[in-house]
Formats: C-alpha cells, sequence, structure tokens
C-alpha cells in the first residue's frame, strides 16, 4: 500500500490496486505536536472490481513506538509452554497426549481473543485491552503457581486458556496500536516487532534455564506474573488513542482468494512453515532430555540458543535481502534448516544437538521475513496482525502444530517430533519452488511502492 511522508497530496496508479490516494499531514518541523497519520486505505474487491475506502483513525506515531515494546510480553507467554514443560515433570513421563491438549488450550484461548479484541478495542480503546490482557496473563500465572503437578490436570487447563486469551488480547491491542507504523514503513516496523518478540522467546528459555534448580516452579512463576504486571504499570503510563478502524475483508473476497492458485500457494507455505517453527519450540526440550539423556537445564539452554539463531539469522537476513537473489536466499535457508532436522532426528550427542539447532533456526530465520514481504507485494490487504481471508487460516492451523505433535508422540514415540518438522520442511522447499514457477507463468510481480 503506497503512503507518502509528505505534506503534498499526491496521486498514484498501481497496477494491482488501481488509483491510490494517501494523505498525510503532518505538522511544521519545529512544532513539538506529535506527528499524526490520516490514512484512507482503498481496496479493490476482488469478485465485483469496486474500490471501497476503509478509514483508519488519525494515530499518533511515537505512541505506536511506545507499544512495540509489547511484543517482548508477546514473545515470552508465548514461548512459555515448551519452557516450562521440564519443570512439570513431563520429561520423566510418557504421557504427550497431556501435553499436546496443553497447546490446544493455549491455541483455544487466542482464537477466543479474537472475537474479544473486535468487541473491546473500539468501544473501550487500546490501553483498556492491554491492561486487560496484562491482568489476564499475571492471573493466569499465579493460578498455574498454584496448579503444578500432581494437582488435577484441568486446573492447568484452565490456566493455560487463560494464558492464551490474554496473549490473544496483547497482541491485537498491540498490532492496532503499531497500524500507524505499519502503514508508514512496512519492512522496518515488522523487522522491529519480530526482533521484540524474539527477544522475550529468549527471555523465556534463559530465564527458566537460570531459575531452574535455584527456585520452585510456583515461584518461576510467580517471576512470569511479576514481569507481567510490570507491562501492566507500563502500559498505565502510556498513551493510546482511540483504536484504529478494524478492516472487514467480505465474504466474497475471502472466497475468492480460494480461487487463486498464488494466494493458496503463499497460505499453505505460511501453514508448515509456522508449524516447523512452532513444533520445534515448544517441543525441543523434551526431545532432547529424552532422546540424548541432557539434563533439563542444558536442553532449556539449547532452547534459548535456537531462539538466538531466529533473532540474530532474521536480523542478518534483512542485510542479506538488499544483496541477494531472495529465491536463492530462500532456497538455501530451506536446505539449511532441513539439514538441521535430519542431524536433530538422528544425533546421539550434545554437539550434533547443537549444530542441529544452529542450523534449524538459521534456516528457518529468513523464510517468514520472505514469504511476508512477497505476500504484502502481491496481496496488499495482507496485514501481520490480522485475520487476513485466507492467510489467517495459514496462521490458525500452524498454532495447531505443537498439539497435533503431541498426539503423534503418544503414538509414535518422542522420534516422531523432529520427523514432522522435516517432512513440513520439505513440502515448504516444493510449495517454494511452485510459488516461483506460477509468479513466472503468470507474470506476477511484487507491486512496487510508490516514491514521493
Amino acid at each position: 500500500m503506497p503512503f507518502f511522508a509528505n505534506s503534498n497530496h499526491r496521486s498514484v496508479h498501481d497496477r494491482t490496486l488501481g488509483p491510490v490516494v494517501s494523505h498525510c499531514h503532518l505538522p511544521h518541523p519545529h512544532d513539538r505536536i506529535a506527528a499524526t497519520l490520516e490514512v484512507p486505505f482503498f481496496r479493490r474487491a476482488q469478485t465485483t472490481g469496486k474500490m471501497f475506502p476503509v478509514r483508519q483513525a488519525a494515530v499518533p506515531i511515537h505512541q505506536g513506538r511506545s507499544a512495540l515494546s509489547g511484543f517482548v510480553l508477546s514473545g515470552l507467554l508465548l514461548s512459555f509452554l515448551g519452557a516450562i514443560l521440564p519443570s512439570w515433570g513431563y520429561h520423566v513421563t510418557t504421557d504427550f497426549r497431556t501435553v499436546g491438549n496443553y497447546f490446544l488450550c493455549v491455541n483455544l484461548g487466542l482464537l477466543l481473543s479474537v472475537r474479544a479484541a473486535q468487541l473491546l478495542a473500539p468501544s473501550r480503546g487500546i490501553k483498556f485491552v492491554l491492561l486487560i490482557a496484562c491482568g489476564m496473563v499475571s492471573a493466569a500465572f499465579l493460578w498455574l503457581a498454584y496448579s503444578p503437578p500432581p494437582a488435577p490436570v484441568w486446573w492447568r487447563f484452565l490456566g493455560l486458556l487463560a494464558l492464551g486469551l490474554g496473549a490473544g488480547l496483547l497482541n491485537s491491542a498491540v498490532f492496532l496500536a503499531i497500524t500507524p507504523l505499519y502503514e508508514h514503513d512496512r519492512a522496518a516496523t515488522v523487522n522491529l516487532a519480530g526482533t521484540f518478540f524474539g527477544m522475550g522467546c529468549l527471555i523465556t528459555a534463559l530465564l527458566v534455564a537460570g531459575t531452574y534448580y535455584v527456585y520452585t516452579v510456583p515461584a518461576i512463576l510467580i517471576l512470569f506474573a511479576t514481569i507481567a504486571g510490570f507491562f501492566a504499570l507500563l502500559f498505565a503510563r502510556s498513551k493510546f488513542s482511540v483504536a484504529p478502524a478494524l478492516i472487514q475483508i467480505p465474504v466474497r473476497e475471502i472466497l475468492g482468494d480460494f480461487t487463486n492458485p498464488g494466494a493458496v500457494l503463499f497460505a499453505l507455505l505460511l501453514f508448515f512453515q509456522f508449524g516447523n517453527e512452532w513444533s520445534v519450540a515448544g517441543w525441543l526440550p523434551l526431545f532432547l532430555i529424552r532422546r540424548l539423556g541432557i539434563s533439563p537445564e542444558a536442553s532449556l539452554v539449547l532452547l534459548g540458543l535456537y531462539f538466538a539463531a531466529l533473532l540474530v539469522g532474521r536480523i542478518g537476513a534483512q542485510v542479506l535481502m538488499k544483496r541477494t537473489k531472495h529465491s536463492s536466499l530462500l532456497m538455501s535457508s530451506l536446505v539449511s534448516a532441513m539439514l538441521g532436522s535430519i542431524i536433530l532426528a538422528s544425533t546421539t550427542n550434545r554437539f550434533g544437538a547443537l549444530m542441529g539447532v544452529l542450523f534449524v533456526g538459521l534456516g528457518f530465520a529468513a523464510v517468514y521475513p520472505l514469504v511476508v514481504e512477497k505476500i504484502s507485494g502481491r496481496f496488499p490487504y495482507y496485514h501481520p496482525g490480522f485475520y487476513n481471508g485466507i492467510f489467517s487460516l495459514a496462521f490458525t492451523g500452524g498454532l495447531l502444530a505443537p498439539a497435533t505433535l503431541g498426539y503423534l508422540a503418544d503414538s509414535w514415540g518422542i522420534q516422531a517430533i523432529f520427523i514432522v518438522p522435516l517432512v513440513g520442511t520439505i513440502v515448504v522447499f516444493l510449495l517454494s519452488l511452485l510459488i516461483l514457477l506460477e509468479a513466472k507463468l503468470t507474470g506476477s510481480g511484487e507491486v512496487r511502492r510508490a516514491r514521493a
């Protein structure tokens, strides 16, 4: 979606969207009043060809910047379950079906949060949703602190459901708050958000690893509740304007996506890539403990190494994307991920586990940024934080992968954990080839951004 960061009104012709007009009113550079954006967003319905506007409310850019820190908490929450499982004793049992149900409860909470955010954000505002989310997350951690095994399993189901609901509300509110930044510079905003999210995941793994033999499980969970409370205080002191109008996509257009081969291929690629990344994040500690016999603390350090490889790899990918052909970078990344999955599935020592984790993390790192860039170019209505038709189905399906692995491991054993990501990576590789072929056959290319 073209955007012009100057005070003049400009009109450009975009070959995919047709005429697009973007307005931006910036104060004089010496004016102390914060700049605000007013972005009329035009879209063409695929089924009718007609353009219809979606008005975004004027929101100060600096408020979007203050909300970026919420991605640290988001990463901490979504990586929590994979890190805490050894503390709950599931490395010495074979009850993997219950672990799968844990992931399913978190995912159910995330899905329920979508409707809750749609109801709360427009009426009560972004700050209210952020505070509710942090409060719910803190309460969920305190509930889990007083219901570790051998407490009834359904107590933890309820706590994880509340945790997923709070995490989903947090994500929705943060993405709403950074919408002006996203419209202003998509690439930079996605990169910053991904960096903060990766930092949150890394903090979780290292925090649990560092306190595994020092604090009890309830003490660790109370510490997480305290962190969520700190973010609640941070958001309470921040200022947020009225939430931007949520973009509602007509059902006919969503159904039209299923007739677009490019959209279907991209959605399938996202489906398997999300599944690959979160399967490793959720199951790596249990797999390493049971397969190699290493200590829970060492397995959590390797989980932190996986998140660090993803974080550093995605930062490095932004540099390589400017200097390397994107198709070559994508293929080399997928080959690295496949090699790492093979090493992890077959290794019998720590060095093999270390190299496998590095290959997988660095291999996965570049895939998502490359795919999002291509989707944003060919399908400008795509927003990585909202449910956008067919791409939303891919995101939802990918979240179910760690839960599915629990049921597979319960039937086939722990060795199935890395066989599934290996097969998923091969599928992503084949889908990437099909996407490149489809682009050449149809002449589809990325929508070039208009420049002022």
